[in-house]
């Protein structure tokens, strides 16, 4: 047998014994020699120790804080000035081209993560204040002349100089933005008393509608996909207009269910009747019962434009007809119409979807797929019912603004421990918060914050509490967390899902102050704290803000690691001056690669 054989028949000597000890002291010196390799070639990476991964309740505090060495972080090269992690077109070739997939959120996985800090352009001004912002910006801070050689026929915007202006000209208003609202505004009356507060423009632009229509009270939230040369939400943002990457492809988008009052589209090249209509069935699922989807551009107003769209008046008649029909199918009805621009409504009911036979089509969805899921969901090719229980979901049941904004939404009470009762002390909660950050913040609530984003919110109290201010807020709820979202648009306020255990759908530089009120406590058992600081520091503005509201544990370890990624940083006590939690209150130093021009 084998073990017989291995067996010795004699005890070996002491010489015997030295030719193995010699082996493994060999193989010792190369693994150490090997891992010293590994560990310099990791030069210029973020060192530290890692924060543990504890699963944490509010009642379970650990008693001293984490023991952490500052981080050394080196600068990232100047070609990634605008990388977008999750939407990075190097990246692009790995995914497929149908529906535009590509353009969706592929975000790297961890071994390819950048731990670094993102370098800004060469030349780089602290942005122009609002409402100044909305017509100029920096050309430095957003370098990109092909836009400007492309769309300046159109009246998107022209370079002089150093700035970028944008005069509020379009594709489809050559009039001008403003011209084009008030006619949309004669056919939407809703829009002129507070009716409709939220919308959504896909293929936004430079979001020049989006910026006109903060004027007249409506918020909306601007999407266009990263592209490798036009930049557009980049220029929204850095207009101090709200705005985010995003693509109506294969996935949701990270919106909720019956929550924008308004959608548009003005000429946004979205094929809305190919794919058995799948891009208008999420605009049907995120729209509000009653609400309103506004399409300029091809095929509306065909028998005075085909001569400029190269086709011929029978095929844009056979497209009209066909779009909508297929609104027709998912329960809107043409609301009205009038030279470039055909406005529908959602149905406020649901006895259109009742009156569907079981072979229509679209179909209307099982019970299957939750209506508010909508982080890497895919579309599906059948309507979303809204549901029946709620009687005051639909735009004309809704409160008008800003009367909504303090009003409980019906919908807080399918949120696990949500009521009327919590609703108001939420509220009052974050008066009281919010005046003391402005004690801690000077800067907060004046013109040198536009651009806000708070980062792990229940019903939006923090944009709540700044109604009043030259600000607006990006509400943005977990999607591994409680799922309150519906209610913050319900509130008339805007937002999205995400997990912070990867990139934001942003550039970087396009936000002046993000507030984090115990993400950290909530997530850390998925999240390591370098990434989300990381994206904090990428997508935040030189000279930006940050809030962090948690426990102590986390705001000595927060603070720690803050020392290696330029902030300049002081730690606080809370409204209630407890030694639990604490405030830690930075702001981002502008700084310039060394490997670009001053």
């Amino acid at each position: 047998m084998k073990t017989k054989e291995l067996k010795p028949a004699v005890h070996p000597d002491r010489r015997s014994r030295v030719v193995p000890m010699s082996l493994m002291f060999i193989v010792l010196c190369g693994l150490s020699f090997y891992l010293g390799g590994i560990y310099c070639s990791e030069k210029g990476k973020i060192f530290f120790m890692e924060v543990p991964k504890v699963v944490r309740t509010h009642t379970s505090v650990p008693a001293a804080p984490i023991q952490i060495k500052a981080p050394v972080i080196s600068e990232c090269s100047i070609d990634d000035q605008d990388y977008t992690p999750c939407t990075d077109p190097k990246r692009w070739r790995k995914y497929g081209v149908n529906r535009l997939t590509f353009l969706e959120r592929h975000c790297p996985p961890i071994f390819e993560r950048k731990e670094c800090l993102i370098p800004p352009p060469a030349g780089y001004k602290t942005p122009i204040r609002w409402p100044k912002s909305k017509d100029e910006c920096w050309y430095r801070n957003v370098p990109y002349n092909w836009i400007n050689n492309q769309k300046s026929n159109q009246n998107w915007l022209r370079k002089q100089g150093e700035k970028f202006h944008f005069p509020g000209g379009g594709t489809m208003f050559p009039r001008g933005v403003g011209a084009y609202v008030d006619l949309m505004r004669d056919l939407i009356p809703g829009m002129k008393d507070g009716t409709v507060r939220t919308a959504i423009d896909t293929g936004c632009g430079v979001a020049s509608w989006g910026g006109d229509l903060l004027d007249r009270g409506i918020l909306t939230i601007s999407i266009a996909p990263r592209d490798n040369h036009e930049a557009q939400v980049q220029f929204a943002l850095e207009r101090g207009i709200p705005a985010m990457l995003g693509v109506i492809s294969t996935q949701r988008l990270p919106f909720p269910s019956n929550s924008f009052d308004m959608a548009h589209c003005s000429r946004c090249l979205i094929p809305w009747t190919e794919f058995g209509g799948i891009y208008l069935l999420e605009i049907h699922r995120i729209l509000r019962p009653g609400g309103f989807w506004v399409l300029s551009g091809p095929p509306v107003n065909y028998e005075n434009r085909w001569q400029g769209w190269n086709t011929t008046v029978k095929e844009l008649k056979s497209d009209f007809d066909k779009l909508k029909k297929l609104l027709t199918s998912m329960c809107f009805k043409l609301y009205n119409q009038k030279d470039d621009i055909a406005v529908w409504q959602k149905s406020a009911d649901n006895s259109c979807y009742g009156q569907h036979a079981p072979e229509s089509f679209p179909p209307t969805c099982d019970d299957s797929m939750e209506p508010d899921a909508a982080w890497y969901v895919p579309i599906r090719s059948c309507v979303t019912v809204p549901n029946a229980a709620y009687k005051k979901l639909s735009l004309k049941s809704t409160p008008k603004w800003p009367e909504r904004l303090h009003v409980a939404p019906e919908r807080i009470s399918v949120v696990p421990g949500g009521s009327f009762g919590a609703f108001k002390q939420y509220d009052s909660k974050w008066k009281v918060r919010v005046k003391h950050y402005k004690t801690v913040l000077p800067a907060l609530g004046t013109d040198e914050i536009r651009n806000a984003m708070d980062m792990n919110t229940l019903y939006g109290g923090f944009a709540a509490s700044l109604i009043d201010a030259p600000i607006w807020v990006m509400n943005v709820v977990s999607s591994y967390g409680v799922n309150s979202l519906g209610v913050i648009y319900d509130r008339g306020l805007i937002g999205t899902y995400h997990d912070w255990c990867e990139a934001f759908s942003t550039y970087p530089r396009t936000y002046d102050l993000l507030h984090l009120d115990g993400l950290f406590t909530a997530e850390s058992q998925r999240c390591d704290m370098k990434y989300v600081l990381l994206e904090m520091d990428r997508i935040l503005r030189p000279n930006g803000y940050i809030i962090i509201h948690e426990s102590s544990y986390f705001i000595d370890a927060a603070a720690k690691i803050a020392q290696g990624m330029r902030w300049n940083c002081q730690k606080k006590d809370t409204e209630y001056s407890t030694e639990k939690e604490k405030l830690l209150i930075c702001k981002k130093k502008l700084w310039y690669s060394k490997h670009s021009e001053q």
